[in-house]
């Protein structure tokens, strides 16, 4: 397990739940972030600033941690473009059938006890778990 960073996984959950907390206190918005984008993409509501400065904060959060601990990030894709664009069709074309996304039914759903929740995030992970288990041992795709 060279990724076992057990302190900085339990900081950013607790960071990840006070801000999804805060966000049902003070908005009563559920932090989803499929919803918060489709509704910046798509503006229905004239409620956009607080998603755009809630997506900023997303960008902004790795960005400030990188000036301050002088760390460096590094993404490394090994997929094709293709295969990864795909990806991105297929995580947006399941949050709009699930209604949701891992972050509003994993995090903000399931803490509040929602049934609905329970059984989206399972099939979030059930899905994913076959998906890597076909794509990578059988189909050998990395």
């Amino acid at each position: 397990m060279e990724n076992f960073t057990p302190l900085s996984a339990i900081f950013g959950g607790l960071l990840i739940g006070l801000a999804a907390t805060l966000l049902l206190w003070t908005h009563g918005k559920i932090a989803g972030i499929s919803g918060i984008l489709g509704c910046i993409l798509i503006p229905t509501k004239t409620d956009t600033l607080w998603r755009i400065c809630f997506l900023g904060g997303l960008i902004l959060g790795p960005i400030g941690y990188m000036a301050i601990t002088k760390a460096e990030l590094e993404i490394v894709i090994q997929t094709s473009p293709w295969l990864t664009i795909l990806a991105g069709f297929a995580v947006g074309f399941g949050t709009s059938l699930g209604s949701g996304c891992t972050s509003g039914h994993g995090i903000c759903g399931i803490s509040r006890f929602s049934g609905r929740s329970l059984l989206a995030t399972a099939v979030f992970m059930g899905t994913g778990i076959v998906t890597v288990f076909i794509s990578r041992h059988m189909l050998g795709v990395i």
